[in-house]
């Protein structure tokens, strides 16, 4: 008999693992959206998703449009923010402000989660696991860029004030922490009263902010309750007719825009570095009223979010970005920190380095957006990683489809 030549066989697994690199091309991300689409609960509410994605959108794009880092004469990095000289771009932060976004949905998805008859220290084990795992590898990160700046030369007081601006978004796991470990008292709070429960934090808000200044920093504690109690309000049934969110989003509006016209609240709904006053440090009423606005919004947007979501490719995007939020949430700042300091062994690129003083430097900034948005995305996967805990992946991505987000 003729010799039959040797035919080489790849294993299963390997033969796989080519198959997938083959497939490339718009038609595989049809499949995954395909997937995905598959994959998600009927009774998920995808506008929530959605609303999640636009919030942690207007975070980063926020901090990057109106963060910058100008070196110094004497050596070093300052922090500056185009808001200071071009104060005609404060309306827009109006849109990229999106704290009140991020507690409503986060309310809504803290209700969902809570399962009749579990045990309350096993629910705030789960619950907080989520937002304790991600912090370890940030920390590390700060440590070793600090002590990398320190190395090379940079001013003590330079790599203090950067590493707060890099660390800048925890004090969001804190109060978001706090709210977690009483939801279960929240929501029978809310059982009784339904939306009415925001109207305790949001008083308390306005006697605080009214009141002698060392009292105005307990609005941290005050002001973000408000949208989180609607979010949990939400979840239980609540604002099933367009009355509740139309009168929220024109009576927050309206009070918002009098603060700001004639009571000295300033226009921004971000801090200005320089300024007398802020909005957020600490959170005054007219970032509570501002809340409200947004959580009358939202509210009303969730059926357009819903029909918007349907399509199996745009959901997938919505999916993919809440399976790593809060990774992006942590990790945006350092991003922008790191990407700048390389840059500046390297000179003073437009648009990153240099003072944001005159529009030109906002059309430069824009230029940077996909850099660093491409730095954010290669760092997500294997963060996202590190900080959380092994599972099977298709354990990890039913869990995700069916429960809050992490």
């Amino acid at each position: 008999m003729p010799h039959e030549p040797k035919v080489l066989r790849l294993p299963a697994w390997h033969a796989a693992r080519y198959e997938r690199l083959a497939e490339t091309g718009p038609g595989r991300f049809d499949r995954l959206a395909e997937r995905i689409d598959a994959g998600t609960p009927a009774q998920r509410d995808r506008a929530v998703d959605v609303l999640r994605a636009l919030a942690i959108l207007g975070v980063v794009l926020g901090h990057w449009l109106v963060t910058a880092l100008v070196p110094q004469p004497g050596g070093g990095l300052r922090v500056a923010s185009p808001l200071q000289a071009m104060p005609a771009l404060e309306p827009a932060t109006w849109l990229l402000q999106t704290l009140a976004v991020f507690f409503l949905v986060g309310g809504y998805s803290t209700a969902k989660s809570l399962r009749p008859g579990e045990p309350y220290r096993d629910w705030t084990k789960r619950r907080l696991g989520r937002l304790v795992r991600p912090v370890p590898p940030l920390l590390l990160a700060v440590a070793l860029l600090s002590g990398a700046l320190l190395w090379s030369g940079h001013p003590a007081d330079t790599v203090q004030r950067l590493a707060l601006l890099a660390l800048s978004p925890l004090w969001f796991l804190c109060v978001y922490g706090a709210l977690a470990l009483l939801a279960p008292a929240l929501a029978a709070v809310c059982r009784r009263t339904g939306p009415w429960a925001a109207v305790v934090p949001f008083g308390a808000t306005a006697v605080l902010d009214l009141g002698p200044e060392p009292l105005a920093w307990g609005t941290v504690l005050t002001c973000w309750p408000v949208p989180f109690l609607l979010g949990i309000a939400w979840a239980q049934g609540a604002f099933t007719r367009r009355r509740g969110p139309v009168l929220l989003l024109a009576g927050g509006s309206v009070a918002t825009a009098l603060l700001v016209l004639f009571a000295g609240y300033p226009a921004s709904m971000v801090g200005v570095p320089g300024a007398a006053v802020s909005n957020l440090s600490p959170p005054t009423l007219a970032a509570a009223t501002f809340g409200l606005a947004q959580t009358g919004g939202a509210l009303l947007l969730r059926g357009p979010l819903t029909r918007w979501a349907r399509r199996p490719g745009r959901w997938a995007v919505i999916a993919l970005v809440t399976m790593s939020s809060m990774t992006i949430f942590l990790w945006h700042q350092p991003v922008l920190l790191a990407t700048s300091v390389t840059a500046h062994a390297f000179g003073t690129p437009p648009g990153l380095l240099t003072a944001p003083g005159h529009p030109g430097w906002l059309w430069s900034r824009l230029l940077w957006l996909p850099v660093l948005a491409a730095v954010l995305t290669a760092l997500a996967v294997p963060v996202r990683g590190i900080g959380r805990r092994r599972t099977q992946p298709r354990r990890r991505f039913v869990h995700l489809m069916k429960g809050a987000p992490r």
